[in-house]
């Protein structure tokens, strides 16, 4: 997702502004003095810069309360809330309609992209993909700062795993992080009314205690019926005790034994020898 184009329009207001009054204090890229002339140097220029003036965060202080730009106050507000930025090294993991997911110090971010989609700034490189940027709070959103160091590393399949799960887990645990606005909390899930299932389950499972394969059934249908009452009993305990992680984790081992000897039954029935 991309900002709207009024707050892009913004940033780009806003940010060189801001690195040209760096240079001014940090002498990084010699003869720049104003915006016209940033946007002439090279990423590579801009990248120097950017590094050192994230080494110096005091500058943004200064730049608002010099406010070399007659900027008004709102617009002083979004770059004194810079101070907040995440610098580092990323992997975007995945690009989502809503934002991309960056993976960064074992925290997962949902960051906007500017005026291009992120494909576009990745030159459509495979993802994931690591990358050093800096991320930045805009109106209550993520953004990166218009910069991106990519590196050229190719990644197996174990990596790609690691880092989707790490991103499954925060989104089931509500864990992205969608602003890097002080205070700010992820909201509150929806709160719907929970079914009470323990009837239905405690019913089914007396009734599939009952379930016993016998001389001449199917070579299938005893572990079949294994797999059955171990799957009721996961979720008899999924109902009474859903954070009991080390019982649930006991029940599910139960299950997986259960759906082994059904697949070994499989397997031997069709055995030759």
């Amino acid at each position: 997702m991309l900002l709207p184009p009024e707050d892009a329009t913004l940033f780009f207001k806003l940010m060189p502004a801001l690195q040209v009054f760096a240079n001014q204090k940090l002498h990084i890229i010699k003869s720049l003095e104003n915006v016209d002339q940033y946007q002439k140097v090279s990423d590579e220029q801009r990248i120097e810069l950017r590094n050192a003036f994230y080494q110096q965060p005091e500058l943004i202080d200064e730049f608002v309360r010099l406010n070399p730009i007659g900027a008004s106050p709102d617009e002083l507000g979004i770059v004194s809330g810079w101070k907040n930025f995440v610098s580092g090294d990323f992997m975007i993991e995945r690009i989502l309609k809503k934002y991309a997911i960056f993976i960064g110090n074992n925290r997962v971010y949902g960051v906007l992209a500017l005026t291009q989609p992120f494909q576009h700034v990745l030159g459509g490189m495979p993802l994931p993909v690591y990358v050093k940027t800096v991320l930045l709070p805009f109106k209550g959103k993520i953004i990166y700062d218009g910069l991106i160091e990519g590196y050229n590393i190719l990644f197996g399949p174990g990596l790609a795993t690691s880092t989707s799960n790490t991103y499954r887990a925060a989104k089931l645990q509500g864990r992205i992080i969608e602003s890097l606005d002080p205070g700010w909390l992820p909201p509150e899930p929806k709160v719907t009314v929970q079914k009470n299932w323990k009837p239905l389950l405690d019913e089914l499972s007396e009734k599939a205690s009952k379930l016993r394969a016998g001389r001449g059934d199917a070579v299938a249908l005893s572990p079949a019926f294994s797999l059955i009452r171990a799957s009721l009993e996961f979720a008899q305990k999924a109902v009474d005790t859903p954070d009991d992680l080390e019982t649930l984790e006991k029940s599910l081992q139960k299950v997986q034994r259960a759906f082994d000897k059904l697949q070994d039954s499989f397997y031997l029935s069709g055995f030759e020898f």
